[in-house]
């Protein structure tokens, strides 16, 4: 029996706040689920957020899923130019259109990587989305080699979609390890 993975959460821009599902996973199951704390949530730079999950994924016991949202996906597909063969999977939740994302912060995280991932992923899409159309998200999917799943029209897939627990997200993580 293969040991039970280590979920590393990996919040976007600004942190996911206490209603966002990735910090009610976090509450409701801590000992599956560890935060990857960024030294800066609001003046975001990729080489420190890259170098931080890195550390974090060198420094879990066993096999390592992530769980990303938003900035979190991009900075795991930046990450997965080098990566640690413990990560086994990654839920990649509403990854947001950065190359044409008019907000200043975020600019030095062009361009997004379009390379497969080392690894299985599945890939939650929102509709009406406003950090990424949908045809964009499908874009991600596909060249990050990962399964696509559109989750109807949920805005970013973030506290302000009144998500909750998220049990849907719930069951395609699972489905991700099973």
């Amino acid at each position: 029996m293969s040991p039970e993975p280590t979920y590393l959460v990996l919040p976007g821009f600004q942190n996911s706040d206490h209603d966002h599902w990735q910090s009610v996973w976090e509450r409701t199951d801590p000992a599956r689920f560890r935060r990857v704390q960024q030294a800066d949530w609001d003046q975001p730079k990729v080489g420190d957020w890259v170098a931080t999950l890195d550390r974090a994924v060198r420094e879990a016991e066993g096999p390592v899923v992530l769980v990303a949202h938003s900035l979190g996906c991009t900075t795991v597909a930046h990450w997965a130019a080098n990566p640690d063969g413990k990560v086994v999977g990654a839920l990649l939740v509403a990854p947001p259109d950065i190359d044409t994302a008019e907000v200043p912060e975020l600019v030095n995280f062009r361009p997004v990587p379009l390379r497969p991932l080392p690894f299985p992923s599945t890939l939650v899409a929102s509709g009406d989305d406003p950090w990424c159309t949908a045809e964009q998200a499908r874009r991600y999917a596909e060249a990050w080699g990962s399964r696509l799943v559109e989750a109807g029209d949920h805005g970013h897939l973030n506290a302000s979609s009144g998500l909750g627990d998220w049990p849907f997200g719930r069951a395609l993580l699972d489905g991700l390890t099973a």
